[in-house]
């Protein structure tokens, strides 16, 4: 990664280009402890031009926002690449740290107020929005619950309804053991007791699910439906994997790390 300071007025842009990883936060770090010596406290980070950012590169995003805030100033982000807008909006990181289209657009907000921090750490971690695309093991089973008049088109592939039925949840918690997801019922037309009853207790689903910061394209695993809560809208279930191979296992671990690290990051820099 390589990074071009260009200094305005009261304030410096901090264009970075490359792959912003684990090898490059001391980098960024050095310029940022550099402008704070000469007295600048406010800085736009534009991130144009970065492929990839994993979780420690977020975390020191987070240490300099809370650097510049300490130093009277503030931090924003301008211009993001599609990589890094989806990443810094699917954990949440844009509520701290603003983000905005344009550099002009990103200084003319430096001196705006911050985010209520506290409010916005609580908000960040506690559900990721992930989707988690779950289909049946026994397709008997949905169709028991689900007839072709009240599902016609499969919600995931578009194809007409039959035993590759799919269904879209929303993540809201992943470790190596299980998954966590909430379903409203998508076009089912299902009652939320009716949902519970399709994804019962002990009943086996294929899961596909998404690792932000790791890697692209959907993790696979077949787990058991181990707990299930019934909610106005819809559902809460968590699956426990019985089948999943050890790399993506790996993978689902150092994911859940990488988070726990992100909310100990920002709670250490949302600390008054």
């Amino acid at each position: 990664m390589h990074i071009t300071v260009e200094p305005r007025e009261n304030y410096a842009i901090l264009y970075l280009a490359g792959e912003f990883d684990t090898y490059y936060v001391p980098a960024l770090q050095e310029e940022v402890d550099g402008l704070l010596k000469a007295n600048v406290n406010s800085a736009v980070l534009n991130l144009r031009l970065v492929k990839f950012i994993n979780s420690t590169a977020l975390g020191a995003i987070i240490k300099a926002s809370k650097q510049f805030g300490d130093a009277g100033g503030r931090m924003v982000i301008a211009h993001p690449s599609k990589f890094c807008r989806d990443i810094l909006e699917k954990v949440g990181l844009d509520r701290v740290v603003p983000i905005y289209d344009t550099d002009e657009e990103a200084a003319a907000n430096l001196d705006k107020s911050a985010p209520a921090a506290d409010a916005a750490e609580d908000a960040i971690f506690e559900e990721d929005k992930s989707s988690v695309i779950f289909s049946p093991v026994d397709a008997q089973r949905v169709a028991h619950f689900i007839s072709e008049s009240s599902s016609p088109v499969n919600p995931v592939h578009g194809h007409s309804f039959g035993g590759r039925w799919s269904g879209i949840g929303r993540m809201a918690g992943l470790d190596d053991a299980s998954v966590r997801f909430t379903w409203s019922g998508g076009k089912t037309n299902l009652e939320p007791f009716a949902m519970a009853q399709l994804l019962a207790l002990g009943t086996d689903w294929r899961i596909k699910f998404r690792l932000p910061l790791l890697k692209k394209g959907y993790c696979e695993a077949v787990a058991t439906i181990s707990e299930v809560e019934e909610r106005a809208d819809g559902i809460k279930v968590q699956a426990t994997f019985n089948e999943i191979d050890e790399e993506t296992r790996a993978s689902v671990r150092q994911y859940a790390a990488d988070m726990a690290y992100l909310k100990e990051e920002l709670r250490k820099a949302t600390d008054a």
